[in-house]
């Protein structure tokens, strides 16, 4: 069986979809809460369904039936201010699985986040050495957190591992089954409705000078493209090490917008609002991901353009009666 943690979430309940269409017994680790959560598994055949707090006691009773853990299950919001609940779930709950995996030679694939470059000025090449690391500037406790876990797992990597461990920076994702995340959905969800209503949508207005409203530049990733990456890992147990995992070209809010009315048949309709002051200093105004460590470790499939993906998430999804995937 394979373990999916935060598997009734965004990126981990598309996942679990793929795999539910390959046979695999799948088994959903995650909280699924009083809203509608729980749709973004309810097409699927699950092996199990059961809370975090019951991970450990469930693995230990089916040692040696579990083939790969994918452990996406975090605290992900980038405005989360509970440091604590943070680091409980994003790193502590990270290294126990890590040390259990190695212990029992289970592959281990984990979300790590394009949060942990900070403000880019370091660049965005998925530099695994302690060092590369260690320079990096995260703007928030989420990405901290994650930066955290990376470089613990850098360390546990000097001694040598017997088993796969690759962790992927994402970046912009977007995709259906993220309805239940409020703020922390993608732009193009929010632009929908207002796109399908032939009204006007207002970005944040640029409060660097050197990009324009709407200019800010985002590596956004089509979810299937994701899932892809994730499911090659799987099938290549001798691939480890720390992916950037984004589209590779950088687009701007405003072309996503655009895309967003114009696949719903509109002519864009965009305005622009003041950036909440508390976001400002702790705002990223360009992400790319550098995709080159992942090319050659020997991943070859395209990504998908942003104008094609877009056009799929409206007209399969979101204008969709069922819009779950």
């Amino acid at each position: 069986m394979i373990i999916v943690t935060g598997g009734a979430g965004f990126i981990g309940s598309n996942l679990v979809a793929a795999l539910d269409a390959r046979g695999k017994r799948v088994v959903v680790c995650d909280w699924l809460g009083r809203e509608d959560k729980w749709r973004n598994i309810a097409k699927r055949d699950l092996e199990h369904v059961i809370a975090p707090e019951y991970l450990g006691a469930f693995i230990e009773e089916n040692n040696g039936k579990i083939e790969a853990v994918f452990h996406l299950g975090a605290v992900s919001s980038t405005t989360e201010t509970d440091a604590d609940l943070i680091i409980d779930s994003n790193f502590r709950m990270s290294r126990w699985l890590f040390l259990w995996c190695e212990k029992n030679k289970v592959p281990f694939i984990y979300a790590s986040s394009a949060a942990t470059y900070g403000d880019g000025a370091t660049g965005f090449k998925d530099d695994e050495s302690i060092d590369a690391l260690g320079k990096l500037r995260p703007l928030n406790a989420y990405g901290w957190s994650k930066n955290l876990f990376d470089r613990w797992v850098a360390q546990q990597k000097k001694r040598g591992l017997p088993f796969q461990c690759a962790g992927l920076k994402f970046f912009n994702v977007y995709g259906p089954n993220e309805y239940h995340k409020g703020a922390m959905r993608s732009v193009a969800e929010q632009v929908y409705p207002y796109a399908a209503r032939g009204e006007a949508f207002s970005l944040f207005k640029s409060h660097n000078p050197k990009y324009p409203d709407g200019g800010q530049l985002r590596d956004f990733v089509w979810v299937g493209d994701c899932v892809d990456v994730m499911l090659w890992l799987y099938e290549h147990p001798k691939v480890s090490g720390l992916f950037n995992l984004g589209s590779g070209k950088a687009r701007s809010f405003a072309d996503l917008a655009a895309a967003v009315y114009r696949a719903a048949g509109k002519e864009p309709k965009i305005q622009y609002r003041d950036m909440p002051p508390e976001l400002r200093g702790k705002y990223q105004y360009f992400t790319e991901a550098d995709m080159a460590k992942l090319r050659a470790a020997g991943y070859a499939a395209p990504f998908t353009a942003l104008e094609d993906g877009v056009k799929l998430y409206v007209q399969k999804y979101l204008a969709a009666a069922d819009k779950y995937a």
